[in-house]
């Protein structure tokens, strides 16, 4: 599975869950292949990042 984040280049990755678009100027990408285990928490704190970083007043 690809899991893309539009602006993932904005966001902080303290964990290095980002494997995956990181040439992109804008974009970074997760890529999780069968049987592959994600930390839960850290993937978790990604996206409520990514919410935020996307929210109300975000162009």
């Amino acid at each position: 599975m690809k899991l893309t984040f539009a602006r993932g280049a904005a966001l902080a990755d303290p964990t290095g869950l980002f494997n995956a678009s990181l040439d992109g100027g804008t974009r970074r990408a997760i890529d999780i292949r069968e049987g592959e285990t994600v930390d839960e928490a850290a993937f978790v704190a990604l996206v409520r990042a990514a919410v935020a970083a996307n929210g109300p007043g975000v162009r």
